[in-house]
């Protein structure tokens, strides 16, 4: 439930560039990171094809969104409503940016959520123990983040930043999804730790 969640929230904050410890920065970038938590306790837990699954459905889940959206600028708003032409005026303001932002977005998605399935399952086989989770969960995120961060910025922004600036907002948004990607490492064993449990009073029926 939190992949299409995160998904659609991040695209739809990313529309705005703060600063950050003096470099440029996108909105988005710490709930979108939060995603990558979901796929590697999805992993660790259930396997790669229901990691794969929950990315797909966060994938389609954009989709359906993006087209939703533009489905409903369409439509005018009724004239002398002063709110609802407000209302329609703020939606234009997101939504419309969002099918180049939805397109960069799906991109980097689909190749870093899927490195980052692949990685953790690479890295699985190479240290299977449970002390060495933090080892697969950091390792496999850290790569697809940098994936996630390069295909995002250079389809979304490139013509609209400066090649400076394009520099700065990748290198502030790695970054953040980078201090994600290690604080979320306890929950993973959370994650691991709540499954372990509910494995052990979930009786199979006879």
């Amino acid at each position: 439930m939190w992949i299409p969640i995160s998904v659609t929230l991040a695209n739809i904050q990313v529309v705005q560039t703060v600063e950050l410890f003096g470099f440029v920065a996108t909105l988005g970038n710490v709930v979108y990171a939060t995603s990558f938590l979901i796929t590697d306790i999805l992993s660790e837990n259930y396997g790669k094809k229901e990691a794969n699954k929950a990315v797909w459905i966060g994938f389609f889940s954009l989709i359906a969104v993006t087209v939703l959206m533009n489905l409903t600028l369409l439509f005018e708003p009724l004239k002398g409503d002063e709110f609802a032409q407000t209302t329609h005026q703020a939606t234009n303001t997101i939504f419309s940016l969002m099918p180049r932002l939805a397109f960069a977005s799906l991109s980097a998605y689909l190749l870093s959520q899927h490195h980052d399935v692949w990685a953790f399952h690479f890295w699985k086989d190479k240290y299977p123990a449970h002390k060495h989770l933090w080892i697969r969960n950091n390792a496999s995120t850290i790569i697809s983040q940098i994936i996630d961060s390069a295909v995002f910025v250079i389809i979304a922004f490139y013509g609209v930043f400066e090649t400076k600036v394009l520099f700065e907002v990748f290198i502030t948004t790695y970054f953040l999804k980078l201090i994600v990607a290690a604080a979320d490492t306890p929950f993973v064993y959370w994650g691991k730790q709540i499954h372990q449990k509910a494995a052990f009073w979930i009786k199979p029926e006879n």
